[in-house]
Order: C-alpha cells, then sequence, then structure tokens
C-alpha cells in the first residue's frame, strides 16, 4: 500500500494506468472469499462437539467484529481529519459523493425487515456464490454443517435418521 501511495504521489499518470491491477487483485480476492468462508462456517459448526458452544463463540464474533470495527471506523475517521485525503485534488469523485450516499440510503430504506430476511435465503447456492452475497453464502453452510454432523456428536441428540 505505501508503494502504490508513493507511485500515486511521485507519478499519477502510471498509478492511474495501473487500475486494471489493482481491480485484478480485488477480483481474485472476491472469488477467493466466498469459497474461504462457506469451508470455515462448514468445518467450524461440523466439528464442534456442542451447540452451545457454537452458540457462544459466534457472540464472541459478533462482539470482536463490532469491536474490531468500531476501531477500524475511528482510525478511519482519525486519519481522514488529520491528514485531510484529497486536500487540493482534481477529481471529480468528492461531488458526485453526497449523492452516490443519498443513493445508497434510500436502497436502504426501501427494503424493510421482510424483503431484507428474503434476501438472506439464496434463490441457488450456484447464485449465491456467483453473486459473492456474503449472507446468503453464510445462511447455507450453517443448515448444512448443522445437518451434517455425525450421530452422537452432541448432548441429547435425537434424529429420525440415528440408530439410537
Amino acid at each position: 500500500m505505501v508503494i502504490a501511495v508513493a507511485l500515486g504521489y511521485l507519478s499519477p499518470e502510471r498509478a492511474v494506468a495501473m487500475k486494471p491491477l489493482g481491480d485484478a487483485f480485488i477480483r481474485l480476492i472476491t472469488m477467493i472469499i466466498t469459497v474461504l468462508i462457506f469451508c470455515t462456517v462448514v468445518t467450524g459448526i461440523a466439528g464442534m462437539q456442542d451447540l452451545k458452544k457454537v452458540g457462544r463463540v459466534g457472540g464472541k464474533a459478533l462482539l470482536y467484529f463490532e469491536i474490531v470495527s468500531t476501531i477500524a471506523l475511528a482510525v478511519d475517521w482519525w486519519s481522514a481529519t488529520w491528514f485531510i485525503l484529497a486536500a487540493g485534488s482534481t477529481s471529480t469523485r468528492p461531488h458526485s459523493m453526497p449523492k452516490a450516499v443519498s443513493d445508497y440510503a434510500g436502497q436502504a430504506k426501501a427494503q424493510g425487515v421482510v424483503e431484507f430476511l428474503m434476501h438472506i435465503v439464496p434463490t441457488t447456492v450456484a447464485d449465491a456464490f456467483a453473486r459473492g452475497d456474503i449472507l446468503q453464502v453464510v445462511l447455507f453452510p450453517s443448515s448444512l454443517a448443522l445437518d451434517y454432523r455425525p450421530p452422537g456428536h452432541g448432548q441429547n441428540r435425537s434424529s429420525p435418521c440415528s440408530n439410537h
């Protein structure tokens, strides 16, 4: 990242010409992230002995996510105000930002609770992976992992398919 910032400062034309390289890198990360999340969730839930432990780990993960996200937002806010990013920039992007934010907020207001919950359920598994919709990718392996736990793999498990 430091090299990219230095390149943008020293040779802005060359930095802009390298944008396809950055876009390709982001696409590679996006391609891998859904498969990584799928495998992590399935093996994590299926490997746990007790479903209460799944809830505790999920709660801790949610708490960790909230804390780290808050810290990241604070650091971003601080760095943006401290360094006054894009001061003197000739880019037209800052002028279009309020419209982009209002469009995004309008889409969020248009989607109610029912629509949001229905959006979490994927139409097909392949569709969730193809679009990279993380909520749908997390829902599918969560239910899959709970279904594929071995018999007797937990406390007081009774299943119509088990022999005990």
